[in-house]
Protein backbone atom coordinates (compact mmCIF):
# COMPACT_ATOMS: atom_id res chain seq x y z
CA UNK A 1 0.00 0.00 0.00
CA UNK A 2 2.92 2.32 0.60
CA UNK A 3 4.14 4.86 -1.97
CA UNK A 4 1.15 4.58 -4.28
CA UNK A 5 0.55 8.33 -4.38
CA UNK A 6 2.15 9.04 -7.76
CA UNK A 7 0.12 6.29 -9.42
CA UNK A 8 -3.13 7.63 -8.05
CA UNK A 9 -2.38 11.13 -9.30
CA UNK A 10 -1.34 10.00 -12.77
CA UNK A 11 -4.84 8.63 -13.34
CA UNK A 12 -6.50 11.99 -12.66
CA UNK A 13 -6.62 15.34 -14.38
CA UNK A 14 -4.74 16.94 -11.49
CA UNK A 15 -1.08 17.95 -11.80
CA UNK A 16 1.27 16.01 -9.53
CA UNK A 17 1.48 17.21 -5.98
CA UNK A 18 4.80 18.42 -4.65
CA UNK A 19 6.33 15.94 -2.22
CA UNK A 20 8.15 17.95 0.43
CA UNK A 21 10.29 16.69 3.29
CA UNK A 22 9.73 18.35 6.67
CA UNK A 23 12.38 16.17 8.37
CA UNK A 24 15.16 13.71 7.68
CA UNK A 25 13.24 10.42 8.04
CA UNK A 26 11.71 9.02 4.80
CA UNK A 27 8.26 9.27 6.36
CA UNK A 28 8.68 12.87 7.47
CA UNK A 29 7.13 14.10 4.25
CA UNK A 30 3.90 15.54 2.94
CA UNK A 31 2.25 16.08 -0.41
CA UNK A 32 1.27 19.65 -1.20
CA UNK A 33 -1.71 19.95 -3.55
CA UNK A 34 -2.54 23.40 -4.92
CA UNK A 35 -5.57 24.81 -6.73
CA UNK A 36 -5.22 25.98 -10.31
CA UNK A 37 -3.94 29.54 -10.51
CA UNK A 38 -1.95 31.86 -8.30
CA UNK A 39 -2.74 32.99 -4.83
CA UNK A 40 -2.38 32.59 -1.11
CA UNK A 41 -4.80 29.85 -0.23
CA UNK A 42 -6.81 28.69 2.74
CA UNK A 43 -5.19 25.41 3.66
CA UNK A 44 -6.38 22.02 4.85
CA UNK A 45 -3.93 19.74 6.64
CA UNK A 46 -5.06 16.15 5.94
CA UNK A 47 -4.07 13.39 8.35
CA UNK A 48 -4.72 9.74 7.59
CA UNK A 49 -5.73 7.06 10.05
CA UNK A 50 -4.89 3.39 10.46
CA UNK A 51 -4.63 3.32 14.26
CA UNK A 52 -1.21 5.01 14.03
CA UNK A 53 0.21 1.71 12.71
CA UNK A 54 2.72 1.13 9.96
CA UNK A 55 1.10 -0.26 6.81
CA UNK A 56 -1.33 2.62 6.22
CA UNK A 57 -0.21 5.83 4.59
CA UNK A 58 -1.26 9.19 3.22
CA UNK A 59 -2.54 7.78 -0.06
CA UNK A 60 -5.73 7.01 1.90
CA UNK A 61 -6.47 10.75 1.70
CA UNK A 62 -5.34 11.50 -1.86
CA UNK A 63 -8.79 11.64 -3.43
CA UNK A 64 -9.98 13.98 -0.69
CA UNK A 65 -6.94 16.16 -1.41
CA UNK A 66 -7.91 16.32 -5.08
CA UNK A 67 -11.46 17.27 -4.18
CA UNK A 68 -10.31 20.04 -1.84
CA UNK A 69 -7.81 21.44 -4.36
CA UNK A 70 -10.60 21.57 -6.94
CA UNK A 71 -12.64 23.58 -4.45
CA UNK A 72 -9.89 26.17 -3.99
CA UNK A 73 -7.92 24.93 -0.99
CA UNK A 74 -4.24 24.21 -0.67
CA UNK A 75 -3.86 20.76 0.86
CA UNK A 76 -0.96 19.47 2.93
CA UNK A 77 -1.43 15.68 3.08
CA UNK A 78 1.06 14.57 5.70
CA UNK A 79 2.90 11.38 6.52
CA UNK A 80 4.37 10.53 9.90
CA UNK A 81 6.31 7.75 11.58
CA UNK A 82 3.95 5.04 12.80
CA UNK A 83 3.91 2.33 15.42
CA UNK A 84 5.82 -0.66 14.09
CA UNK A 85 8.66 1.30 12.52
CA UNK A 86 11.72 2.97 14.02
CA UNK A 87 10.81 6.23 15.72
CA UNK A 88 7.06 5.66 15.60
CA UNK A 89 4.75 5.75 18.59
CA UNK A 90 5.53 7.87 21.63
CA UNK A 91 6.75 10.54 21.16
CA UNK A 92 7.77 10.36 17.50
CA UNK A 93 4.31 10.15 15.93
CA UNK A 94 3.13 13.23 17.81
CA UNK A 95 6.34 15.13 17.16
CA UNK A 96 6.08 14.40 13.44
CA UNK A 97 2.51 15.69 13.20
CA UNK A 98 3.57 18.85 15.04
CA UNK A 99 6.64 19.36 12.84
CA UNK A 100 4.59 18.78 9.70
CA UNK A 101 2.03 21.48 10.46
CA UNK A 102 4.67 23.92 11.70
CA UNK A 103 6.57 23.44 8.43
CA UNK A 104 3.84 25.12 6.39
CA UNK A 105 4.39 28.40 8.22
CA UNK A 106 7.20 28.89 5.71
CA UNK A 107 5.22 28.07 2.54
CA UNK A 108 4.29 31.34 0.85
CA UNK A 109 1.14 30.04 -0.86
CA UNK A 110 -0.39 29.08 2.52
CA UNK A 111 -2.48 31.65 4.37
CA UNK A 112 -1.30 31.15 7.98
CA UNK A 113 -4.56 32.58 9.34
CA UNK A 114 -6.76 30.14 7.44
CA UNK A 115 -5.53 26.65 8.31
CA UNK A 116 -7.84 23.78 9.25
CA UNK A 117 -6.76 20.30 10.31
CA UNK A 118 -8.84 17.36 9.05
CA UNK A 119 -8.11 13.83 10.23
CA UNK A 120 -9.74 10.43 9.95
CA UNK A 121 -9.84 7.84 12.74
CA UNK A 122 -6.40 7.94 14.41
CA UNK A 123 -5.79 10.98 12.23
CA UNK A 124 -8.79 12.57 13.93
CA UNK A 125 -6.92 12.36 17.21
CA UNK A 126 -3.92 14.05 15.62
CA UNK A 127 -6.06 16.72 13.93
CA UNK A 128 -7.70 17.81 17.19
CA UNK A 129 -4.49 17.37 19.19
CA UNK A 130 -2.67 19.72 16.79
CA UNK A 131 -5.27 22.36 17.61
CA UNK A 132 -4.63 21.86 21.33
CA UNK A 133 -0.84 22.15 21.37
CA UNK A 134 -0.92 25.64 22.90
CA UNK A 135 -2.28 23.97 26.05
CA UNK A 136 0.67 21.62 26.42
CA UNK A 137 3.26 22.27 29.12
CA UNK A 138 6.70 23.47 28.08
CA UNK A 139 8.85 20.54 27.05
CA UNK A 140 5.96 18.21 26.18
CA UNK A 141 6.02 16.65 22.69
CA UNK A 142 4.48 19.18 20.32
CA UNK A 143 4.53 22.14 22.70
CA UNK A 144 5.31 25.66 21.49
CA UNK A 145 3.38 25.58 18.18
CA UNK A 146 4.39 27.84 15.32
CA UNK A 147 1.05 27.20 13.62
CA UNK A 148 -2.32 27.22 15.37
CA UNK A 149 -5.24 25.98 13.27
CA UNK A 150 -8.31 28.16 12.86
CA UNK A 151 -10.49 25.05 13.28
CA UNK A 152 -10.23 21.26 13.49
CA UNK A 153 -12.26 18.48 11.91
CA UNK A 154 -12.43 14.91 13.20
CA UNK A 155 -13.82 12.21 10.92
CA UNK A 156 -14.65 9.19 13.11
CA UNK A 157 -11.79 10.20 15.36
CA UNK A 158 -10.34 8.57 18.46
CA UNK A 159 -10.68 11.56 20.79
CA UNK A 160 -10.52 9.92 24.22
CA UNK A 161 -7.41 7.78 24.33
CA UNK A 162 -8.09 6.55 27.85
CA UNK A 163 -11.46 5.17 26.86
CA UNK A 164 -9.96 3.88 23.61
CA UNK A 165 -7.36 1.96 25.60
CA UNK A 166 -9.92 0.54 28.02
CA UNK A 167 -12.11 -0.58 25.12
CA UNK A 168 -9.03 -1.91 23.26
CA UNK A 169 -9.87 -0.09 20.05
CA UNK A 170 -7.74 -1.29 17.16
CA UNK A 171 -6.56 -4.32 19.16
CA UNK A 172 -4.81 -2.18 21.73
CA UNK A 173 -3.78 0.63 19.39
CA UNK A 174 -3.93 3.40 22.01
CA UNK A 175 -1.57 1.55 24.32
CA UNK A 176 0.61 0.79 21.31
CA UNK A 177 0.85 4.48 20.44
CA UNK A 178 1.67 5.61 23.96
CA UNK A 179 3.75 2.65 25.11
CA UNK A 180 1.42 1.44 27.85
CA UNK A 181 -2.04 1.68 29.34
CA UNK A 182 -3.56 4.65 31.20
CA UNK A 183 -2.40 3.30 34.56
CA UNK A 184 1.13 2.72 33.27
CA UNK A 185 1.81 6.09 31.59
CA UNK A 186 -0.98 8.47 32.68
CA UNK A 187 1.07 11.55 31.83
CA UNK A 188 1.27 10.45 28.18
CA UNK A 189 -2.49 10.10 27.96
CA UNK A 190 -2.87 13.55 29.52
CA UNK A 191 -0.54 14.94 26.83
CA UNK A 192 -1.92 13.11 23.79
CA UNK A 193 -5.66 12.68 24.35
CA UNK A 194 -7.73 15.55 22.90
CA UNK A 195 -10.40 15.09 25.55
CA UNK A 196 -7.79 15.82 28.24
CA UNK A 197 -6.76 19.15 26.66
CA UNK A 198 -10.07 21.01 26.65
CA UNK A 199 -10.91 23.77 25.99
CA UNK A 200 -9.26 24.38 22.60
CA UNK A 201 -10.71 27.82 21.98
CA UNK A 202 -11.44 27.18 18.30
CA UNK A 203 -14.37 25.59 16.43
CA UNK A 204 -14.34 21.81 16.13
CA UNK A 205 -16.40 19.79 13.66
CA UNK A 206 -17.04 16.13 14.43
CA UNK A 207 -18.43 13.76 11.79
CA UNK A 208 -19.25 10.19 12.79
CA UNK A 209 -21.30 7.34 11.41
CA UNK A 210 -23.79 5.41 13.48
CA UNK A 211 -22.75 2.16 11.77
CA UNK A 212 -19.08 2.60 12.67
CA UNK A 213 -17.92 -0.67 14.20
CA UNK A 214 -14.23 0.31 14.32
CA UNK A 215 -14.34 3.56 16.29
CA UNK A 216 -17.67 3.86 18.15
CA UNK A 217 -19.59 7.08 17.68
CA UNK A 218 -19.55 7.51 21.46
CA UNK A 219 -16.01 8.86 20.98
CA UNK A 220 -17.44 11.89 19.15
CA UNK A 221 -20.61 12.22 21.23
CA UNK A 222 -18.77 12.28 24.53
CA UNK A 223 -16.10 14.65 23.25
CA UNK A 224 -18.79 17.03 21.98
CA UNK A 225 -20.53 17.06 25.35
CA UNK A 226 -17.30 17.68 27.26
CA UNK A 227 -16.09 20.36 24.85
CA UNK A 228 -19.37 22.26 24.96
CA UNK A 229 -19.32 22.09 28.75
CA UNK A 230 -15.80 23.56 28.66
CA UNK A 231 -17.00 26.46 26.50
CA UNK A 232 -15.80 25.36 23.05
CA UNK A 233 -17.82 25.69 19.86
CA UNK A 234 -18.50 22.17 18.59
CA UNK A 235 -20.76 20.79 15.89
CA UNK A 236 -21.47 17.07 15.71
CA UNK A 237 -22.72 15.69 12.40
CA UNK A 238 -24.24 12.35 13.31
CA UNK A 239 -24.87 10.12 10.28
CA UNK A 240 -26.85 7.05 11.37
CA UNK A 241 -26.31 5.12 8.13
CA UNK A 242 -22.59 5.81 7.67
CA UNK A 243 -19.77 3.43 8.55
CA UNK A 244 -16.14 4.09 9.44
CA UNK A 245 -14.94 4.64 5.88
CA UNK A 246 -17.90 6.48 4.37
CA UNK A 247 -16.57 9.65 5.97
CA UNK A 248 -13.50 9.60 3.69
CA UNK A 249 -15.32 8.85 0.43
CA UNK A 250 -15.21 12.02 -1.67
CA UNK A 251 -18.75 11.55 -3.03
CA UNK A 252 -20.37 10.49 0.24
CA UNK A 253 -22.81 12.76 2.13
CA UNK A 254 -20.48 12.54 5.14
CA UNK A 255 -17.65 14.21 3.23
CA UNK A 256 -20.01 16.69 1.60
CA UNK A 257 -21.09 17.73 5.08
CA UNK A 258 -17.46 18.67 5.72
CA UNK A 259 -16.85 20.67 2.56
CA UNK A 260 -20.12 22.57 3.04
CA UNK A 261 -18.82 23.81 6.38
CA UNK A 262 -15.20 24.45 5.41
CA UNK A 263 -15.65 28.07 4.23
CA UNK A 264 -16.93 29.03 7.67
CA UNK A 265 -14.26 26.96 9.42
CA UNK A 266 -11.31 28.51 7.56
CA UNK A 267 -12.66 32.02 8.18
CA UNK A 268 -11.76 35.20 6.33
CA UNK A 269 -8.16 35.45 7.42
CA UNK A 270 -8.72 38.23 9.91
Amino acid sequence: MLNQHDGLESRTRFPPARQIAYGDHPDQVGNLHLPVGEGTWPTVVLIHGGFWKWGWDRTLMTLLAHDLARRGYAVWNIEYRRVGQEGGGWPGTLEDAAAAIDYIAGIDVVDPNRIVTVGHSAGGQLAVWLAARHRLPVGAPGSGPRVRPHAAVSLAGVLDLVRGAVEELGSGACAGLLGGGPDDVPERYATASPSALLPLGIPVLLVHGGRDDIVPSSQSHEYAAAACAAGDTVELVDLPCADHFDVVEADDPAWLAVVERLPALVGNGA
